[in-house]
């Protein structure tokens, strides 16, 4: 092994929680080395958040222009669409990314960073010291233990967001926010496409309300929607695969689609050799500061608090905060979190049965799409809805939910007055511009302050 190389801080990982960590401490003058096993910049830009959203818009926007009055549905061109999203993803070069880190005075190692004591990290031969470590491996696809699927090609959001042609017809496991944009892109590209969710319902995570309507917004999209139903087993079929649940008849596909969820990146990364023990599921428990240990922090989808890349880039300048002295409280009461399809599906806070659950009185508000003027302006036969849920003693807002055009833009409002406790009244009381779809929440409020 070479010699030891001494920083103020080492980086386990180039994801947006990493890069944000590197760049808030190398701000501060401390010498930072970041350690990378892939590529710079994570998962998000090149196989994730980037390109899943960059194949989604051209199908969105084709879907638009049918609800429009005097527009037709334009012809859609593949490969051109598949150009755009290399040009998106960089065609998986990462070398911009890892020179705007060099040329803040980043180092950059390439490698898997593995903990080998306090204030010491080994990537193969070379070893790195430092006061400060900053755990941020992210997280990997998680491979449910179906019997036969280890014999049969499958894809995960890796080999979908990549894909160079649109299968015939494709199965999708899982109908969590992952399952539900890939289930619809594909769709929407012509693949006959079944999602198949475990749980009673999609999105099992919001109030049963969004799941309901996206549920059927989805079967009016063509694709068949199977909740309730487990896969028991996987077997090829032809050129394709077949699924076997344990309720109902069996799936068929050219594609399986592999979206159950994500697992972090702990296996190998020495934890023990600082005493930390993974919690549930592999993640790295923090404190309210991202402390995971002494000269230990981690941010990002690792410590299970939230799988979103705007939550990794709070965490880390959290983290920052308290390497430098300055330490304050993580608040995740107003984390926004948006699934991609169309329309999409917008929430915040917490859902009425979250908050009943810890004892709150809770009153709710809920409203059509229809009900807004701007629904028929932007286009007609739109389907969606919004709701909001106040905590009734202390006349604020606990959590709020959209389903409808550009609901990841207009939930922001209820996200700022979760987070600074707006009273009902004052938010009642606000002027959104007409006609716009963010009208919504001064009606609910003034709806829930009667």
């Amino acid at each position: 092994m070479s010699a030891e190389q001494r920083f103020d801080a080492v980086v386990i990982g180039a994801g947006p929680g990493g890069r944000h960590a590197a760049r808030g401490l190398v701000a501060a003058d401390l010498r930072v080395v970041v350690v990378e096993a892939e590529l710079v910049g994570g998962e998000c830009p090149f196989w994730a958040c980037i390109p899943s959203k960059t194949l989604l818009r051209p199908v969105e926007a084709r879907e638009e222009a049918g609800h429009v009055a005097g527009l037709h549905r334009p012809a859609l061109d593949w490969a051109e669409v598949a150009r755009y999203r290399d040009y998106m993803v960089s065609g998986h070069d990462d070398s911009a990314k890892a020179a705007a880190l060099e040329k803040l005075g980043i180092e950059i190692v390439r490698g898997r960073g593995r903990l080998d004591g306090p204030g010491r990290v080994v990537v193969g031969d070379r070893a790195l010291q430092a006061a400060r470590i900053v755990l941020a491996p992210g997280t990997t696809s998680a491979i449910p233990p179906i019997d036969g699927l280890d014999r049969v090609a499958y894809w995960t959001n890796r080999e979908a967001t990549a894909l160079e042609d649109v299968p015939e017809s494709a199965v999708v496991l899982g109908g969590g926010p992952v399952g539900v944009e890939l289930g619809q892109m594909l769709a929407r590209f012509g693949a006959r496409t079944t999602i198949v969710e475990a749980a009673p319902r999609l999105l099992a995570r919001e109030t049963t309300a969004v799941s309901e309507l996206l549920g059927e917004l989805l079967e009016g999209d063509g694709i068949a929607v199977r909740t309730g139903a487990k896969a028991d087993g996987v077997e090829p079929a032809g050129a394709g695969v077949r699924v076997r649940l344990d309720a109902g008849d069996p799936v068929e596909a050219e594609r399986l689609v592999v979206a159950v969820g994500r697992k972090p990146r702990t296996e190998g990364l020495g934890l023990d050799s600082l005493g930390i023990e993974p919690a549930e599921g592999g993640v790295v428990a923090v404190d309210a500061h991202c402390r995971a240990g002494e000269g230990v922090w981690a941010v990002g989808d690792v410590t299970g608090v939230a799988p979103f890349t705007h939550v990794a880039s709070y965490q880390a300048r959290v983290a920052v905060d308290d390497i430098l002295g300055r330490p304050r409280d993580a608040d995740y009461r107003a984390v926004p979190r948006v699934v991609f399809s169309d329309p999409e599906v917008a929430a915040v806070g917490e859902t009425p049965e979250q908050a009943r659950e810890r004892g709150v009185e809770v009153t709710t508000a809920t409203g059509a799409l229809s009900d807004l003027d701007r629904t028929e302006t932007y286009g007609h036969d739109l389907q969606g809805a919004y709701g909001v849920a106040a905590d009734s003693g202390a006349g604020i807002v606990v959590g709020a939910w959209a389903v409808g055009p550009l609901a990841s833009e207009w939930i922001h409002p209820m996200a700022l007055a979760i987070q600074a406790r707006v009273p009902l009244r004052v938010l009642g009381e606000s002027m959104a511009q007409f006609p716009t779809f963010a009208e919504a929440w001064p009606t609910a409020a003034r709806e829930l302050s009667r």
